[in-house]
């Protein structure tokens, strides 16, 4: 089936240009740089990939390693962002396009755009906005999908709880780390395993001779994060793997670790920097909000509309909780006059936490945009509260079920490389790669 396949591809790629070869000049075709079970990653995705990570390090380049190690770093990427996808469409998982659409709203609003001018900025850039939106909806698919996985795998019991509780965790500072990860495939022998351990050795050797530790991890990191240069950022201890926070424990700050064995191969742990824990003061606001829902029935500019005029009338001098029970769509606020009472963080989301991050008492924000349509808020107090007295079972479960999600996921993906067929054609590349990333 896969050489039918593959021949039937590649007559569909040379008829167009044998059909125009009598009347147009023979334009280059789009190369295929793998294929990945009945798909394919094609040259021009690669490249593109490629061109926005030398844009991003344009102004240090030479933390980037050479352009053919580079290239295979991002296929890796490439090809198991393909596999997952696969999985998430023959798993009945779907993007629409409104969740799409609203996803790029998104993205315009974080670059401080309007969402007409996202196409006209990403085309500046050189990409192609059609698969700009693709890849949207890709990650979409990707985020249900992991999402599946977690719920379907991942079970948090109450003796965890308890041992966590009792263990005084949550009251630990926290934790500013780097790793950088050296695979060891699934099945591998004695010889690769020495093999790969010696390469972590030789990175560590590159480290103590002075080569900077994210530029390490771009070059030699199969992590995720490789191209952060390995970085985590600050994290509270229970957010971290307890291998890597009892590693960082041994070390002096800026220090980093030997070669260490773990689930997915070797690891080399920095410690950044540690900070205590100390009182844990949470901002709190109290708010209400209005809410107009996007529909079939009812698209995103109409919604906006409606939410504009509504925050013209309550600017005026209209009651906002009068102006709630008459039109707000939220059938848990709306009779309450849009009252949200105290809450804190992201209790309401990201967007929500964003918009009343930098309001002043008694400020009605701009209309904003969520996935159930859109808002506007009226901040009429905030606190400062002292949570590090409070140890609560949610925040313990959270911490638990994400530290358990992380780790199945990983499996997971590592069970779905190995069980694709892909066969690598980047030049110099071996031709069939069936290990995991």
């Amino acid at each position: 089936m896969k050489k039918i396949f593959l021949a039937a591809l590649a007559l569909l790629l040379t008829a167009p240009a044998l059909a125009a070869a009598q009347s147009a000049p023979v334009q280059p075709l789009d190369g295929i740089v793998a294929v990945v079970n009945d798909g394919v990653v094609l040259k021009s995705e690669l490249d593109q990939r490629v061109a926005s990570v030398v844009q991003q390090y344009s102004g240090n380049p030479g933390q980037l390693p050479p352009r053919d190690v580079l290239e295979r770093q991002l296929l890796d990427r490439l090809i198991l962002q393909k596999l997952q996808v696969e999985r998430a469409e023959g798993t009945g998982i779907k993007a629409s396009d409104a969740q799409i659409d609203r996803s790029l709203a998104g993205v315009a609003q974080q670059n401080g755009l309007e969402v007409g001018q996202l196409r006209g900025a990403i085309e500046q850039q050189g990409l192609d906005y059609d698969r700009f939106r693709n890849n949207v909806r890709e990650q979409i698919l990707v985020n249900d999908l992991r999402q599946r996985v977690a719920q379907s795998r991942v079970q948090v019991s109450d003796a965890e709880i308890d041992t966590l509780l009792r263990s005084g965790h949550l009251q630990q500072g926290q934790l500013h780390l780097g790793y950088i990860m050296i695979n060891v495939p699934d099945g591998a022998t004695p010889a690769e395993v020495d093999a790969e351990h010696a390469k972590a050795e030789d990175v560590k050797r590159q480290i103590d001779g002075g080569m900077d530790f994210a530029a390490a991890a771009i070059r030699y990191s199969n992590a995720e994060n490789a191209l952060q240069g390995g970085d985590l950022g600050w994290r509270a201890a229970t957010e971290l793997p307890p291998a890597f926070v009892d590693i960082a424990e041994r070390l002096q700050e800026g220090e980093t670790s030997p070669p260490v064995r773990g689930p997915n191969g070797f690891y080399l742990i920095k410690l950044v920097g540690k900070r205590d824990q100390g009182a844990q003061l949470v901002t709190e606001y109290k708010a209400r909000h209005i809410l107009v829902k996007i529909s079939e029935l009812v698209p995103s500019s109409e919604a906006r509309e409606k939410i504009e005029a509504i925050r013209r009338r309550v600017v005026n001098g209209e009651d906002f909780a009068a102006a709630a029970r008459e039109s707000s769509e939220d059938p848990a606020t709306a009779q309450l006059g849009g009252e949200m009472g105290w809450f804190s963080g992201t209790a309401y989301g990201t967007r929500v936490a964003e918009m009343i991050g930098d309001m002043s008492p008694g400020e009605v924000s701009q209309p904003f945009q969520t996935e159930l349509g859109w808002h506007i808020l009226k901040l009429e107090d905030r606190r400062e509260t002292d949570k590090s007295g409070e140890l609560k079972r949610d925040e313990a479960r959270s911490i638990i079920f994400q530290r358990k999600a992380e780790d199945e996921y990983e499996a997971f993906l590592r069970q779905l490389r190995s069980e694709a067929y892909v066969e690598i054609r980047l030049p110099g590349a071996a031709a069939q790669n069936p290990a995991a990333p």
